[in-house]
């Protein structure tokens, strides 16, 4: 998907701090976690548009667990890895500030694939407009409908397919998917048992989130928990974290059970490269509890996004669907925001404001 011109020919005449753009530049590969020197703040003429093309400028940036993964080369990935010395991608949320293509008008609001930076030229491809939902904040509305709310939408409504009185377990149930999809069972009529890290996530997912029973992996034992709280097995598990956490619930789940494996975040930091705590070891529950195991990438969907934001929207208007935020201000604070994720560091979704609202 060529979603972002990555070269900046012919700059605009001037160099007025107006005509100037900054973006996070990959110049190197993470080799476990994001080093320092792994990406740099560059700054450059904004180009001058050609035929079929569109400035947008970048109000929020989203932080998704994926984007250390894009940083490197994995074989099978389902999209290239970013290129060295380009700048880093990511979804954003931004203004159309001016347009020769005739599917974007100035002023309009448009989601898609582009930059960390302050402003992205495309051609439009994988950009959608965005329609200011009534009654939902512009922040609320790019955190939950962009990644979060689909991602979940679709991983628990195409895949987990809950019916109501279903035993529904979410790892990484703070986070930004995991909450949208541990309430979207609640709201189906499922039990539903959150696994999170810590007093504070584990208190908004039981008083916020109205889920039935919290898991506080950081300080119980995920097993035996599971074990006293779902003796009866769990009919659906979606799963966030791999390793440990999904071993436990692997061992608890129904027989003819579904597993929708959403992410794997345990394993992101050099593990994928086939480093050691790649997967769940208990895998062998797979056969002898005959579960049904799908992986799912929500760009697979984005042409029916229509059918997740049907319900999503509603239910943020009514304030069924709880949504926290967790918002770094400034385009320099994106490396170390990203960086947070992996240590459990941040609360709710993850994003960046990079430009204002207007």
């Amino acid at each position: 998907m060529e979603a972002a011109r990555k070269t900046t020919p012919e700059p605009r005449d001037g160099g007025s701090g107006d005509n100037q753009m900054r973006y996070w530049r990959l110049d190197k590969r993470p080799r476990v976690e994001i080093e320092d020197d792994c990406l740099s703040l560059q700054t450059t003429p904004i180009p001058v548009l050609a035929e079929g093309e569109v400035l947008m400028r970048v109000i929020y940036l989203s932080l998704d667990a994926t984007n250390r993964l894009w940083m490197e080369e994995i074989e099978n990935m389902y999209m290239p890895a970013v290129p060295l010395n380009t700048p880093m991608q990511g979804f954003v949320l931004a203004e159309v500030a001016e347009s020769r293509n005739p599917a974007f008008k100035p002023g309009q609001i448009a989601m898609g694939l582009g930059h960390w930076a302050s402003h992205v030229v495309t051609d439009g491809a994988g950009w959608m407009a965005l329609d200011r939902p009534e009654g939902v904040p512009l922040d609320l509305a790019f955190g939950v409908l962009a990644i979060a709310g689909p991602t979940a939408w679709f991983g628990m409504m195409e895949i987990g397919r809950p019916k109501p009185g279903d035993t529904v377990v979410v790892s990484a149930a703070a986070g930004a998917a995991g909450s949208c999809a541990a309430q979207i069972a609640r709201l189906k009529g499922c039990r539903v048992i959150g696994i999170a890290g810590g007093a504070d996530k584990c208190a908004w997912l039981k008083d916020e989130a109205k889920l039935d029973a919290v898991i506080d992996y950081k300080a119980e034992n995920v097993a035996e928990a599971l074990t006293r709280i779902a003796p009866d097995g769990i009919d659906i598990l979606y799963e966030n974290v791999g390793g440990d956490i999904m071993d436990a619930s692997l061992a608890n789940m129904k027989l003819g059970g579904t597993v929708v494996v959403c992410g794997l975040i345990s394993t992101y930091n050099g593990a994928m490269g086939g480093d050691a705590g790649t997967g769940p070891k208990l895998f062998h529950n797979v056969i002898l509890k005959r579960l049904r195991i799908q992986g799912f990438v929500v760009l697979d969907f984005m042409d029916r996004y229509g059918e997740a934001w049907a319900e999503l929207i509603p239910w943020l208007r009514s304030g069924e669907l709880k949504f926290r935020l967790d918002v770094a201000d400034g385009l320099d604070k994106a490396v170390d925001a990203l960086r947070s994720m992996y240590r459990s560091g941040n609360s709710g979704k993850l994003m960046v404001k990079i430009g204002e609202e207007r």
